[in-house]
């Protein structure tokens, strides 16, 4: 299989979200109580995750702090990709979006780091050499000016695809390149005295020689322009964010220039390749951009709507609101369970159960367990007013599922009272807490079916 190589600065993207009902009393502006607190990659961190949803061979080169920061996006990308990282000079750079429901109200910056420059280490330069295809996210932050790595770029370019998304603060691309991708903002700085979208993709173009330029403008689509036409690539109309709603553009131009370099490295030719990021980039924001990226990790095959499970996690959390989750077999239900599942989602605003799978609930109770399967235990829990979603899983313990679905709240029922839970460390980690909620005397699904045995 074919490797896609990034290249690119890194920060720690971190979104807080949370509810404002009063005004600070110093200033008229609004107090944030924060509910929330999402870590992310960004920048060409960000770009390399995306790229490596889609395939497993994916590498990032990079540069990063031992700090705290640099520590943590250590830890957020190494396994999902091969990740090859030079010293950063400085402190790691963190942006801090703050958010209440819809609304961004501010972000803070932090970080003066700037990568070196010299000559590109071993690992770096080897990383290169097996590429198939490299995107190059230049976020100003100096890896894009690397002497070294410049270098070997240009020696690159004549043999492999290179797609380069360039910043106003870096340097300019290396020359040859397949495709040079700026956003029109950027566009327009590089470029002042150049109005017509048109007219600034072929001087751009130009200015930088490479094959092709395609300048993205948001959901307009992009305009290309190669050595022999400029042409408008609009989105397909069912990819375009509905016009009245809020939509979250972050991450939106590391959507388009991954899906570029991902067509380019299979073959397609630019033009094919600039439409089918336009494609991946509109429908990334409309089905609600980075934030819908957090829940969107690899996992288990779902049964048919378990992916609900998931929106409705996303959707609480950035409403501010309180995200409720029990787990289970659920094999029979009986009245303590609905006892359960009503306290549970009195608690919050909305509650999703995480249910065993057959094979899971087999391991736990032994042969002849479930009495009903999955679909159907799903189907009667859904039904119930008390659950919001339903969401099956196979493994021994409910942790993949609570690191994906991040709960404030993870009830369960007194039985567990006083006994380890293996996935507790991952609902403290999110920031949630374990509520254990009494029973109802005389129920239990083992007990129900000893019963039923005696009386046969």
């Amino acid at each position: 299989m074919k490797r896609l190589v990034i290249v690119g600065d890194t920060f720690l993207d971190i979104d807080l979200h949370g509810r404002s009902d009063r005004l600070c009393p110093e200033a008229p502006v609004p107090v944030v109580d924060v509910a929330e607190e999402i870590r992310r990659p960004g920048a060409a961190g960000l770009a390399a995750m995306l790229a490596a949803r889609e395939s497993p061979r994916v590498s990032l080169v990079t540069a990063l702090a031992d700090d705290h920061a640099g520590r943590r996006l250590r830890e957020l990308l190494e396994p999902h990709l091969d990740l090859v990282a030079v010293p950063l000079q400085g402190g790691t750079v963190r942006k801090v979006r703050i958010r209440v429901g819809n609304q961004l109200i501010t972000r803070i910056d932090h970080g003066d780091g700037r990568a070196p420059t010299g000559e590109l280490d071993e690992a770096a330069a080897m990383t290169l050499a097996r590429a198939d295809a490299v995107l190059v996210a230049d976020y100003g932050r100096g890896l894009a000016a690397h002497t070294g790595l410049r270098r070997i770029l240009t020696e690159l370019a004549p043999a492999i695809p290179i797609v380069w998304d360039p910043h106003p603060s870096g340097p300019p691309p290396v020359r040859g390149l397949r495709l040079v991708a700026p956003n029109q903002t950027e566009a327009e700085r590089l470029a002042p005295d150049v109005d017509d979208h048109r007219r600034l993709a072929e001087h751009l173009r130009g200015a930088f020689d490479c094959e092709a330029l395609a300048v993205t403008r948001g959901a307009q689509g992009a305009t290309l322009a190669t050595a022999t036409q400029t042409t408008r690539i609009p989105p397909p109309v069912d990819a375009v964010a509905a016009e009245d709603r809020w939509v979250d553009t972050c991450g939106a131009g590391d959507r388009f220039s991954v899906a570029a370099a991902n067509a380019l490295l299979t073959g397609a030719d630019v033009h094919r390749a600039v439409a089918a990021a336009v494609e991946a980039a509109s429908r990334f924001v409309a089905a609600g951009g980075v934030g819908a990226c957090d829940e969107e990790r690899a996992e288990p095959e779902t049964a048919p709507g378990e992916a609900d499970a998931f929106e409705l996690a996303a959707r609480v959390r950035r409403d501010g609101g309180t995200l409720v989750a029990t787990g289970g077999c659920f094999d029979l239900l009986h009245p303590g369970h609905l006892s359960l599942l009503r306290r549970a989602r009195a608690m919050g605003d909305a509650l999703i159960v995480c249910l065993n799978s057959d094979e899971s609930v087999r391991k736990r109770k032994g042969a002849g367990r479930p009495v009903l399967l999955a679909a159907d235990r799903s189907r009667m829990l859904a039904e119930l007013a008390a659950v919001d979603a339903v969401v099956v899983f196979d493994d021994p313990t409910p942790t993949r599922i609570l690191d994906r679905l991040r709960p404030h709240l993870w009830v369960k029922g007194a039985d567990y009272e006083g006994r380890p839970l293996p996935e507790a460390q991952t609902v403290h980690r999110h920031g949630g807490e374990i509520v254990v909620l009494p029973t109802v005397d005389g129920y239990s699904t083992t007990k129900l079916i000893a019963t039923m045995n005696a009386r046969t």
